[in-house]
This record gives structure tokens, C-alpha cells and sequence, in this order.
């Protein structure tokens, strides 16, 4: 079966998700019965295009590398009406976040899902601040609401737990969800001051010009509501989960944590409690005996605490053009081989 795409956003994962499908479209092929067609892009620096039989990919990822703008396909639809009129059968919105509003993209998934259409998202926005909503209007229109990319890029998350670990009871998560802060925490290991390090991962593009969404913990918890609501079933919002960040970690904490052959991590933790989900994150000196304090860099980790298995810890990427792609990619396999 032939699947028509949508993509909102052509930037870093739109573009890593298009090179994945074509590099990879013969074994995708081969080993699941899966054809693609691009039918329409919305991107707010290119333009949006569609053709109901298919886009040029290649002239358009050459264009977007080259920071051009589409020229072929062109519509004049604004991105809303182009979701809701494409004839795609799966839409992945892969805009920008904002933990505040949700905007954009909570327009384009209910765009998308009231017209039957699937959404498959990077994007934590629609997934930490509306979820039940968000599900509730798939389920109506018999559809899907698809996440996996919204917390640890590709490393699979939710499909484990839904899956391979969908037979244990879970009672507590707790992990590096944020790259940025556990690559400066692992730099100030080394002796660099945190003003220092906070450069150098800018430089990198780690941390953004305005790094406030990962230093300061908010990226986390944005992180750590999606996990609450998905795997404990909480319903809490973004501003029931404490939230602390990094800034205020000195090379003398640093120190101090080897003293006690510990080490620094901005762990998000949810937990059941008497009842009830707690969320959280915070900077929590980990004993190096546990795999969290071996995780460094720019890698994502997270242990699960289960009834049958007992700790479970995951490590892999967190962010990468590729990565990210790869999240969107199997929760596109997902709904392929669910029907």
C-alpha cells in the first residue's frame, strides 16, 4: 500500500526524514510492503507546494539546502487549508515547539485529525500541553495521534513501553532527557566554568542563542508531562511538574559530587505516589554505580522501574537530523502495518 505524506516544516527533521525514505525505500519496500508519496510541504522559508500525485523530493531537498525557495508545485493554500484539502493519508507536523501555546502546530494537528488523517509529530507542543484532546479527536475520526519523536528523538520510548515493556507495570521513570544540559554538565566535569561551557555548546549548536527552554529545565518538563500522561495515564499539565535547571551549578558541586563518587545529571523523574503521578526535574547528584551516571555527552537515558523486570535503562540520541527522522519513520511503519 502506497502511503501519501504530508510534511509541516522542512527544516532539520523534514529534511533527514525525506533522505531516510529515499535511501531506505527498496528495504522498505522489501521487508514491509511500504511505498511513499510526498504530496504536499508547507514550510514558512520555501513555501508550500502540493500535487496530489507527488512532489519532486530531490529538487526540493536540493533547493532547501541550498536555502532556496520551492519553485515547483506551488500553491496558494495557507497550511491549514492545504492539510485539510491534500489527499494525504498521514500529516507530520514538524514545526517548531512552543511549550506556552502549542502554536502552530496544535492548528495542524486538529486540521489533520478532524479530516481523518493521521499525524505522526516531533513536536512536544500539542503532545505535552493537549494531549487527551488530542486523542480524544483521533479516536472520533479513527485515526492516529503518533509521538515517539517528542522525547527522545529516535531512541525508541513510548513504542517500548507500549510495546516490549507493555506487559510490566510501571512505577517510576526517571532520566537525561535534554542533551544540551548533560553535554555542560559532562564539559565542567573536565574543569570548564558553566558561562564557559554554555559558549562552547552554543558554538556546537548544542544550546541555542536564547538557551533558557534547555538550561533552565523546561524542555524536560515539557519531556516529562508527555511520559506522565502516555505511560502512567495522569492527565497533569506542564505546570504541575517542578522544575529546576542547571544555572545554578558550580565547579565546586562538581567537586563535591566526585567526593562522593557521585555525578551531576538533570534528571526528569515520574513517579507513582500514594495514588497519585508526580513529575519532576531537577539536578541530582547519581551515584556512578547506577548506568545514568555513565551516560555523558549530548546522549539521552532513561531507566524504568517495572514489577516483572525490575530497572530497565535505555541510552541512545536525543536530537539529530537523522534521529529525529528515524522517530517519525517508525511511527509511519506503525500505522502502515496496522492496517
Amino acid at each position: 500500500m502506497k502511503q501519501k505524506l504530508t510534511l509541516i516544516g522542512f527544516g532539520t527533521v523534514g529534511k533527514g526524514l525525506c533522505e531516510i525514505l529515499k535511501d531506505k525505500s527498496q528495504r522498505l519496500n522489501n521487508s514491509y510492503d511500504f511505498d511513499y508519496e510526498v504530496v504536499a510541504v508547507a514550510d514558512f522559508a520555501y513555501g508550500n507546494v502540493y500535487n496530489p500525485n507527488g512532489l519532486d523530493i530531490d529538487l526540493m531537498l536540493e533547493q532547501a539546502n541550498a536555502k532556496q525557495k520551492f519553485t515547483k508545485d506551488l500553491s496558494e493554500l495557507d497550511t491549514v487549508s492545504l492539510i485539510k484539502e491534500c489527499n494525504a493519508d498521514i500529516v507530520c507536523e514538524l514545526t517548531y515547539t512552543d511549550l506556552q501555546t502549542g502554536g502552530p502546530a496544535i492548528d495542524h494537528c486538529k486540521a489533520a485529525l478532524s479530516t481523518g488523517k493521521h499525524i505522526v509529530t516531533s513536536n512536544k507542543g500539542p503532545a505535552a500541553l493537549f494531549y487527551p484532546e488530542m486523542k480524544k479527536l483521533a479516536d472520533e475520526n479513527n485515526v492516529k495521534f503518533m509521538i515517539e519523536g517528542t522525547v527522545v528523538a529516535g531512541t525508541p520510548i513510548i513504542n517500548l513501553t507500549d510495546g516490549p515493556l507493555g506487559g510490566c507495570e510501571i512505577s517510576r521513570i526517571r532520566g537525561i532527557l535534554n542533551g544540551t544540559t548533560n553535554y555542560m554538565l559532562s564539559e565542567m566535569e573536565k574543569g570548564m566554568a558553566y558561562d564557559d561551557v554554555l559558549k562552547v555548546a552554543q558554538d556546537l549548536g548544542y544550546a541555542e542563542a536564547d538557551p533558557t527552554g534547555d538550561v533552565e529545565g523546561f524542555d524536560a518538563r515539557g519531556k516529562v508531562t508527555i511520559l506522565a500522561n502516555i505511560v502512567m495515564n495522569a492527565g497533569i499539565k506542564i505546570a504541575d511538574v517542578s522544575c529546576e535547571g542547571i544555572t545554578k551549578i558550580t565547579l565546586e558541586d562538581i567537586q563535591k559530587a566526585k567526593e562522593q563518587n557521585a555525578r551531576w545529571k538533570l534528571i526528569g523523574s515520574v513517579e507513582k505516589k500514594d495514588g497519585k503521578v508526580i513529575g519532576s526535574v531537577a539536578p541530582e547528584m547519581v551515584d556512578l554505580s547506577h548506568p545514568l551516571a555513565g551516560v555523558m555527552g549530548a546522549t539521552n537515558a532513561l531507566t524504568f522501574t517495572t514489577d516483572l523486570l525490575g530497572d530497565i535503562t535505555i541510552v541512545g540520541p536525543g536530537a539529530g537530523k537523522i534521529e529525529t527522522g528515524f522517530s517519525i519513520l517508525t511511527d509511519i511503519l506503525s500505522i502502515h502495518r496496522s492496517q
